[in-house]
């Protein structure tokens, strides 16, 4: 498979490295370096680490400036939702990442390039690479322009700033009214070193399992099963009418 322009994706986060390595190396998953240590001694894992900060400390800021009225809670809640592995994969989808990065073989026919996972690792680890490209001549802007360009309509677009993402209290409040049932979270699965660990929790109703959320933390990952719950069972009103 031949390697897809680099400036088309640098157009589509608004940078353009100064030493190429570094993207090279965001774009290196641990599998390509396993198959090929002689061209890849470092994968993009550490870098990773690095960009959920970078991501963290800018989301915060551009959220903070545009909710001006809104508590912490509420601040926590829209960030956890803009920062989740789902987001930062569709983010990542959006913008062709999965046709850059490199990976071994068995990952590759796996189906890695459209992994979550991966896709949001990825990103993060492409978030740090601008950041160590530009931080000695600009600081944080380069990485903070880039940011709000690929989060910029996300966050216009968040939910008013009345009514923000829960949607564990959304689920529990309609099977509360149509069964008089709790929902149940469980841990079904955890990956990932201690420092970027990700989470895996299934939402039970009445002992069945309406869906899995994968997160950076177990309410992350609830939240997003929750949210998959609400969306089957909203498909499982249509098809009673």
């Amino acid at each position: 498979m031949s390697s897809p322009r680099g400036d088309i994706l640098f157009s589509r986060i608004g940078y353009s490295f100064r030493e190429p390595s570094r993207f090279l190396q965001s774009v290196t998953h641990k599998s390509f370096v396993n198959e090929h240590k002689s061209q890849a001694p470092e994968h993009n894992e550490r870098m990773e680490f690095l960009g959920d900060a970078v991501l963290d400390f800018v989301i915060t800021d551009l959220i903070m400036e545009r909710f001006t009225a809104l508590s912490e809670g509420d601040l926590s809640k829209i960030r956890a939702s803009l920062v989740s592995e789902a987001t930062l994969a569709e983010v990542a989808r959006e913008i062709g990442l999965g046709k850059y990065l490199r990976m071994g073989k068995g990952e590759d026919r796996s189906g890695g390039r459209e992994k979550n996972s991966i896709l949001s690792d990825a990103l993060e680890a492409l978030i740090a690479a601008i950041y160590m490209d530009s931080r000695e001549t600009e600081g944080v802007a380069a990485v903070f322009a880039s940011i709000a360009r690929l989060f910029g309509d996300r966050i216009a677009h968040v939910r008013s700033a009345q009514k923000v993402f829960d949607f564990k209290t959304e689920l529990q409040e309609i099977v509360q009214k149509r069964h008089k049932e709790r929902v149940n979270y469980k841990i079904v699965a955890e990956e990932g070193p201690d420092h970027a660990k990700v989470y895996e929790v299934a939402v039970y109703i009445k002992e069945r399992e309406f869906g899995r959320g994968r997160g950076r933390s177990k309410k992350e990952s609830e939240q997003e099963a929750a949210r998959i719950a609400l969306d089957a069972l909203a498909v499982q009103e249509k098809s009673r009418v």
